[in-house]
């Protein structure tokens, strides 16, 4: 695989076409971690999606990687699917945080990615059905977007732990 500038593009508009595939795992996960947790999350919409994956592409050390995985993902495809049950796995989880973000969202996104991807049938994308990477990519694509995107409670105002660097410490 080679990636070029032309490559990264062709991917974002594939990524941002997937609103109709993703949006709605994405909600589903966020219903599922929601009553897990015990609390209510905001649903996305495609229009927030599209702009959330315009803004990721934006950045173009993240949109490189992020193309290469989904690219990989599309095309990946394993003789009985389960000896490549791994790598599938990795790349997915790889994008997901990719899209995250930093830490602490990149583990977050990882970990939703399982959440997500143990409920999504592959037979079920629209695009690239039948290969083994298929419904990674789209549970990968959720529980990166989901992550980053607001709607948890938790990550609205500011954090208890954020330190005033004008507090100053006697010691």
């Amino acid at each position: 695989m080679h990636v070029t500038p032309d490559v990264v593009a062709e991917e974002h508009g594939w990524v941002r076409d997937r609103a109709a595939v993703v949006v709605p795992i994405l909600n589903d996960t966020r219903s599922r971690l929601g009553d897990l947790f015990d609390t209510e999350v905001d649903a996305v919409d495609a229009e927030t999606y599209r702009r959330e994956v315009d803004v990721v592409f934006a950045d173009g050390e993240v949109a490189v990687n992020v193309a290469g995985y989904a690219r990989l993902l599309r095309e990946l495809d394993v003789e009985n699917d389960y000896p490549g049950f791994v790598v599938d796995e990795v790349l997915g989880r790889e994008l997901a945080a990719t899209i995250a973000g930093g830490q602490p969202l990149s583990l977050l996104a990882q970990a939703t990615f399982h959440v997500a991807d143990v409920h999504v049938d592959g037979d079920a994308t629209a695009e690239g059905a039948g290969t083994a990477g298929a419904d990674d990519l789209d549970a990968a694509l959720a529980a990166g977007f989901q992550t980053r995107l607001p709607g948890w409670d938790w990550r609205e105002g500011e954090s208890p732990f954020a330190v005033d660097p004008d507090r100053t410490l006697s010691g």
